[in-house]
């Protein structure tokens, strides 16, 4: 909700240059579930209803707006070029003519676990009648964080930790530096912030002193710790991954999906699997798959941008590539890999196949070791392999080519023109038996 006709909209700091992360990627560009950190973050604001978020960006702008671009994210951007505090970055957003007239929650780019929910109940805060919302959380270890001195519901004041007294260290109700400011609040505030402080630095904290003095409303709210975890250097990345997966399997299997091994199975942000799906042990999914109820996926698998339909079987140890499209009850086996191809209801490729740029029909065998030889080197060209038809083992489909319904391939054969249906098609070199040549040639 909001608390002004306006829709409520977000600025997402993320001009840090991630020195710790030791990458020349630009931190919000590291990737958690096969996504960045920070479309993490936009993804949670615009569920939250935070509409056209403005982003505070430094270190790798170019490369961070063309990525997001790239997968249709929408918004603008205020350049922070010296890096003076998270006040200075939002007065960059001031500065650059983007500061929102309606109510406007700051979030950080480097912090993905963060849930729709988190921001909806501070905006909700803003609809109570607070004109300026905390998020705080309980630490476990609440060292280097500021701490919340509150009373009831309201927050008294933010007191970093080498400014606390011992009475106040002792609590560990802390900052998140996450906040969010009514219609018309937050301007005004950023003008009265200061850099006068050790550092020459302009803290965003210091609205809430400035917002209490001038007799406005300063409320907080409480997340879990491990919502709002950001990310500082690759052990970061991994806690934050590990908490990431852990929360997508939960979801799935609280959604009916059967994990033999949970721990070992790693899932993208986009990953949509179905009730009655059984996922065996030591499987990776890249982004884009999708699988259907009643299928089954065996150990060691991998799958990228792949769509499998209910009753089918991939692997054990199959490969499924980006187009890659498994019919009902179809069959990748063990050593397969399938690539921008459509493999119908009932087909099998059980195994040591290559089948790219293909359809195969339905009920079609695909024999051992067969291989769709789709480039010639400059181009791609297609396979098509007909229903009911039966490749035999070994053997190599030189597309463009087609095998018609019901069309069957000698084992061993290369295929270099079209297969009619019915037909019988061997394309192999005759086999030469010389007697007595092998102790001959053993000698040699």
């Amino acid at each position: 909700m909001s608390s002004s006709n306006r829709q409520p909209q977000a600025i997402i700091l993320a001009a840090g240059e991630g020195t710790r992360m030791r990458s020349s990627l630009p931190k919000v560009l590291h990737k958690v579930g096969h996504l960045p950190l920070i479309a993490h973050v936009m993804k949670a604001a615009s569920a939250a209803g935070l509409s056209h978020p403005r982003l505070v960006l430094g270190h790798g702008r170019d490369e961070v707006e063309q990525d997001l671009q790239s997968r249709g994210f929408v918004f603008d951007v205020a350049e922070q070029k010296e890096r003076l505090g998270t006040g200075h970055a939002v007065m960059m957003v001031r500065d650059a003519g983007q500061l929102p007239d309606g109510p406007v929650m700051v979030l950080l780019g480097d912090a993905p676990l963060i849930k729709p929910e988190l921001i909806s109940g501070a905006l909700d805060r803003l609809d109570e009648g607070a004109d300026v919302v905390v998020v705080g959380f309980e630490a476990a270890d609440p060292t280097g964080y500021g701490r919340l001195i509150v009373s009831g519901d309201s927050l008294e004041a933010i007191v970093e930790e080498k400014e606390a007294t011992a009475e106040q260290r002792e609590t560990t109700l802390c900052n998140s530096g996450l906040m969010a400011f009514s219609a018309g609040v937050l301007g005004p505030l950023l003008g009265e912030i200061s850099n006068d402080n050790a550092k020459g630095e302009f803290y965003l904290t210091d609205a809430i002193a400035i917002a209490r003095e001038a007799g406005k409303k300063v409320a907080y709210t409480l997340a879990e710790e491990a919502d709002l975890a950001g990310v500082n250097n690759r052990a970061d990345l991994a806690a934050v991954e590990a908490e990431f997966q852990s929360r997508k399997r939960r979801e799935l299997m609280l959604g009916g999906v059967t994990m033999l091994a949970p721990d070992t199975v790693t899932l993208a942000h986009d990953t949509q699997i179905a009730p009655d799906v059984t996922l065996e042990p030591n499987i990776v999914f890249g982004s884009g798959v999708t699988i259907e109820g009643g299928a089954t996926i065996h150990a060691f698998c991998h799958l990228e941008g792949a769509h499998v339909k209910g009753g089918a079987a991939i692997g054990p140890f199959a490969r499924l590539r980006p187009g890659a499209d498994i019919g009902e009850a179809a069959k990748v086996g063990n050593f397969s890999e399938v690539k921008n191809a459509d493999v119908a209801a009932g087909a099998k490729i059980n195994h040591l196949s290559y089948i790219g740029d293909a359809s195969i029909g339905e009920k079609a065998n695909i024999g051992a070791g067969t291989i769709t030889c789709n480039y010639d080197g400059v181009s791609k060209h297609k396979t098509t392999v007909g229903k009911n038809a039966f490749i035999g083992s070994n053997s190599s489909l030189v597309a463009p080519v087609s095998v018609e319904d019901g069309g069957y391939v000698g084992s061993g054969s290369v295929i270099t023109k079209d297969v009619p249906s019915g037909d019988l098609a061997i394309g192999r070199g005759r086999q030469v038996n010389l007697p007595g040549r092998a102790p001959k040639l053993t000698k040699k």
